[in-house]
């Protein structure tokens, strides 16, 4: 019954936020600014531009427009060098592949930090990506999720048959009103909340498979 799984990336594909924070740091010291991990977080699964305004009331001395470019270029150049998956995550990619089951990544990220994770990932493991560079509504609106399953050629009326994975609230929010039954990631997001509009919940990856998410849509869907 599960026909795709579309997949977050930072905090539930990959556990990037380490990258960014550490490139938040040190921006902001460079720059006359004050942060730590308290800040950090608060900014972790929000727009750029969100997170610039914040650095900046703490005394970041930049334009927000080059403060999003040089975090997104620390990121990139830490990822580039490697990938920070998420503990297991590549075993569920890999289960999903023998399976049949498309994904596609669902990201607010720039393209080349996209295209980077689909790369690395297991051999047909992704169809594709939508991405912060397509014109494309943002989350917390339902379009990208809407968007990955046109991709797919999944319409409206099979959506639910769909897996959606996100750990943030504005990501969850999209998911959920795109109609997909979503999933809470809430092993490598200290903001990730149990109680939230998914459907379901897992604290990491150890014992996902396919079969697990195929499980999530045939429990909601009655089936």
């Amino acid at each position: 019954m599960l026909k795709a799984v579309f997949w977050d990336m930072d905090g539930t594909l990959i556990d990037s936020e380490p990258y960014w924070h550490a490139g938040e740091m040190e921006i902001a010291k460079a720059h006359g600014g004050y942060w730590d991990e308290d800040l950090a977080w608060q900014g972790s699964g929000t727009p750029l531009d969100y997170c610039a305004g914040l650095m900046i009331k703490h005394g970041t001395q930049l334009p927000p427009e080059e403060i999003g470019r040089m975090m997104v270029d620390y990121v990139a150049k830490r990822e580039f060098e490697r990938v920070p998956w998420s503990d297991g995550v590549q075993d569920v990619l890999a289960s999903l592949v023998e399976a049949g089951i498309p994904s596609v990544l669902v990201t607010q990220s720039p393209r080349p930090l996209a295209q980077n994770v689909v790369d690395h990932a297991p051999k047909g493991a992704f169809a594709g990506f939508i991405c912060g560079d397509d014109d494309v509504e943002k989350k917390p609106s339902p379009a990208p999720y809407l968007a990955a399953a046109k991709l797919l050629g999944i319409g409206d009326d099979e959506i639910a048959q769909c897996v959606a994975l996100e750990d943030s609230a504005t990501g969850l929010t999209s998911a959920v009103a795109s109609g997909a039954t979503t999933v809470a990631q809430l092993g490598f997001n200290r903001n990730a909340e149990e109680d939230g509009p998914q459907f379901a919940s897992i604290n990491g990856y150890d014992g996902v498979t396919a079969a697990t998410l195929d499980g999530f849509v045939r429990q909601r869907v009655g089936a």
